[in-house]
């Protein structure tokens, strides 16, 4: 059936769930609470190493309302060959401050409280080491990085090459651990039925959720049903799976009720991972022309002794600009720190600073222009791969973004634009993020009325509008009005789908929509009423043919007060080639709101591990600073036409992160401009710039 009313892919659709958003209709994983819920809180280690060598609980079991304390030697026993993260209650031994050695569960959220706090433990402390080093002698090379990445790549005499360029630059650059901190915290309302658990779990992707309890409890995983409706945000720290599902889900088995488990905010820094420190040494070497001639970058970072994962900040540095030689190279040592993990465009953000900052520096030595600096290293090939690029518009990007920024009207000078105090100054960096897609799962079916479609995939809506944009690639390939089009989404016993998270989540789950609403239409004449759809084949036979990034520029206009350090962002815009946009009102949220992270980043955002202690200081919402509606003013984000034909169906490029990854260095390189001093260190905090200005 077709009706004139069908809005076409492009057309900025309002959310599908917006009414019940703002009407608090909306239900989040703690909003479940069926009759006869029991509540749990968790008890954090108070030594950064060491071993429990006792635990008295009879305290907190004399509260009313007492139902139980887990620990390590009474909590169920867990799969021995569960990831090590969340082997949770599993050992005595304590890797870090604030891990979790037990879990107090009552009738009511305030006695599971009070039960937390009157749990004693005792300890035999060991030695602990925090503090992260460029010279740490426990550095080592990774195996890998990323997602499969070397962690080291050489490409000709990038030293040599760096030490006879006539235009060349060297400078370090840190960034301190970062943490996500989404709106909704994370939380799980788990319960067994006999062998069969139900979960409602704050998540990324319930598929993946699922999987990994099936394995941890030794069940099918169809005997497991995780729901993941409404998510209120996660920037990469519910995009695996967490310990307060499998707690809730012990907590659930050991008491036979339904526990909820929200955790509290002190606690989401040591248990949600974060972003790991990094420091960054970058050398760059070009000709007098300004085109680079070499490119190192080299990475140290930290780990978790639980689990190695591996900040990858010189990724992007490999695929960015032309270079003859380069060297690139990743180094970690593991400290007695919490699990660092994803977080929004996890080593793409952090390397893109270093990178775009150092590119300031290059484009200042050469005497150049930033974005014409950027102009002659632009490439049509991958220089890390050798393949063409299946759509590369950076040039037009950093073009338009000039024009509409006005940059031409800048006075090249730095520390030149002066208000009594003020000092104005602008900025640029380019940005890319790879463009991916990952095999999925849909099914699409015609209900009996004849005019009514559902569309069912375990697809994840955290803030992003997937639900809508699916809803319009589905009407649009049925030929129907978006309003006759169901999406079902957020459970773990629909069709198997990839997580929301790496910028992939629209171009694998639409893939999956149109293609089995494509298979659809082909049945119905046959009288069929419904198919399913399985993209694995599709994705692999394109793998390896060109390479896929979406790219960006962003520029930044500066003010900063010689008087107090205090340096605020007048003006923010940036400009993208991101494929096809399906729905400009969600792209747009998207791109603004990851700019608005990154200027967060630039100026706010910081943590210490206390050496003392080995926990992180900032543990809260007001100790860890970050954007408020009056820090983020002009924000505009734009993007350019951009037709690739190679990424799909619908030819699209994921837009969360991409946003992010060179607003910091936009926004360095401004206050650069304004002040005429270079800091390499974020945040930019006043009394770190009134230092480097006096």
């Amino acid at each position: 059936m077709t009706t004139t009313s069908r809005p076409a892919l492009g057309a900025p659709a309002a959310r599908i769930e917006s009414r019940e958003k703002v009407t608090g209709a909306a239900r989040y994983a703690a909003d479940h609470t069926p009759p006869g819920t029991r509540y749990a809180w968790p008890v954090p280690a108070t030594v950064a190493k060491g071993e429990i060598t006792a635990v008295r609980t009879a305290a907190a079991l004399s509260l009313p309302g007492a139902l139980a304390v887990l620990t390590h030697a009474d909590a169920p026993r867990l799969s021995p060959d569960a990831e090590p993260d969340l082997a949770v209650l599993q050992s005595p031994q304590v890797s870090y401050r604030g891990q979790i050695v037990a879990l107090a569960i009552a009738d009511t959220l305030e006695t599971a409280r009070a039960m937390a706090a009157a749990v004693e433990m005792e300890y035999a402390r060991q030695p602990h080491d925090v503090t992260l080093t460029e010279d740490h002698p426990g550095l080592h090379t990774p195996e890998q990085i990323g997602v499969g990445d070397p962690p080291d790549r050489v490409r000709g005499d990038a030293e040599a090459a760096w030490a006879a360029a006539p235009v060349r630059i060297e400078a370090t650059y840190r960034i301190p651990p970062l943490h996500n901190h989404p709106m909704e915290p994370h939380a799980s309302v788990a319960v067994w039925e006999g062998d069969r658990l139900t979960v409602h779990d704050s998540n990324q992707g319930s598929t993946r959720v699922q999987q990994t309890l099936a394995g941890l409890f030794g069940i099918p995983p169809e005997q497991i049903t995780v729901i993941s409706e409404h998510i209120g945000g996660g920037f990469g720290s519910k995009g695996t799976p967490r310990q307060h599902v499998v707690l809730a889900a012990m907590a659930a088995r050991h008491t036979g009720r339904t526990v909820k488990l929200v955790l509290p905010r002190q606690c989401l820094p040591a248990i949600t991972g974060h972003r790991a420190p990094t420091i960054q040494r970058v050398r760059l070497g070009a000709d007098r022309d300004g085109r680079l001639t070499s490119v190192c970058h080299e990475v140290v970072t930290h780990s978790s002794t639980v689990s190695e994962f591996v900040e990858a900040a010189a990724i992007s540095t490999r695929v960015l600009y032309a270079h003859p030689a380069s060297r690139t190279t990743h180094r970690v040592t593991l400290l007695d720190v919490p699990v660092n993990s994803w977080m929004r465009a996890p080593g793409e953000c952090p390397g893109m600073f270093a990178l775009e900052s150092a590119m300031d520096e290059l484009a200042l030595a050469a005497g150049l222009d930033p974005v014409e600096l950027r102009l002659r290293n632009d490439t049509a090939t991958d220089p890390d791969s050798g393949l063409p690029f299946s759509s590369r518009h950076l040039a037009e990007c950093l073009r338009e973004g000039a024009l509409r920024f006005g940059w031409h009207d800048r006075d090249p000078r730095p520390a030149v634009r002066r208000q009594g105090p003020l000092l104005t100054g602008t900025g640029v960096a380019a940005a890319t993020y790879p463009a991916r897609a990952v095999p999925s799962t849909a099914e699409a079916r015609v209900e009996p009325d004849g005019s009514t479609y559902t569309v069912r995939i375990n697809a994840s809506d955290i803030g992003t509008g997937a639900r809508t944009v699916l809803a319009q690639a589905a009407a649009d390939t049925l030929g129907v009005a978006m309003d006759c089009v169901r999406i079902q989404i957020g459970r773990s016993d629909l069709p198997a789908a990839p997580l929301a998270g790496g910028s992939h989540g629209t171009a694998s789950w639409s893939w999956a929509v149109v293609k089995a609403c494509r298979a659809l239409l082909d049945a119905i004449p046959r009288g069929g009423t419904s198919a399913t759809a399985d993209t694995t084949d599709d994705i692999n036979a394109a793998e390896g043919k060109y390479a896929q990034q979406a790219f960006g520029a962003q520029f930044a206009e500066v003010q900063v007060d010689t008087e107090t350090g205090e340096a605020r962002v007048r003006r923010l815009l940036g400009v993208f080639a991101v494929g096809r946009v399906l729905n400009p009102r969600t792209a747009r949220s998207q791109l603004v709101g990851a700019m608005a992270m990154g200027l967060s980043m630039a100026l706010l955002e910081d943590s210490h591990l206390d050496p003392a202690f080995g926990d992180f200081a900032e543990r809260d919402l007001a100790s860890y600073h970050f954007a408020a509606c009056a820090d983020v003013r002009g924000i505009e984000a734009h993007w350019i036409d951009e037709d690739d034909p190679h990424l799909g169906p619908l030819g699209v490029k994921g837009l969360g992160e991409i946003g992010i990854v060179g607003t910091a260095a936009a926004i360095a390189n401004a206050v650069h401009h304004a002040t005429g001093v270079r800091v390499r260190d974020l945040p930019l905090r006043p009394d770190t710039l009134l230092r480097a200005i006096r």
